[in-house]
């Protein structure tokens, strides 16, 4: 007997392995051509190598953490809805982010990324006022 893994489950691996920053586990879920896009179409990496590449100083940040708000799946597309702690170039902060993923023979083969509004902390604004 086959066990087929959900796109669901798929995505929250991936999840998981972001705020664990384990770039290895991360990149696992992914299938080795996978596509990142801005949203719509702005391509950000193609293929897992350019994708380590791009995620290594992400996950170099102290205090990285995706939360989830909402997930929605219809078929082989999972769509989350997060707020993302970060460490920007002009300080700590969060980011409300949406993404789009498309999953097929257990891998993510695209991700769309709709980035919402930054807010910094409080503790950055008073220090960059």
């Amino acid at each position: 007997m086959i066990l087929s893994i959900t796109p669901e489950a798929v995505v929250q691996r991936q999840l998981d392995a972001y705020n664990a920053r384990d770039a290895d586990a991360w990149l696992a879920t992914y299938a080795e051509d996978a596509r990142q896009f801005e949203y719509p179409a702005t391509l950000l990496t193609s293929g897992t190598a350019q994708m380590r590449e791009r995620i290594a100083d992400r996950f170099r940040e102290p205090n990285l953490h995706a939360r989830l708000i909402h997930r929605t799946v219809v078929g082989q597309v999972v769509i989350d809805h997060e707020e993302v702690t970060r460490t920007f170039p002009e300080g700590t902060g969060k980011i409300e982010l949406v993404a789009i993923y498309e999953v097929h023979d257990g891998k993510i083969a695209t991700a769309r990324f709709i980035s919402g509004m930054k807010t910094l902390d409080s503790e950055t604004r008073r220090l960059t006022a």
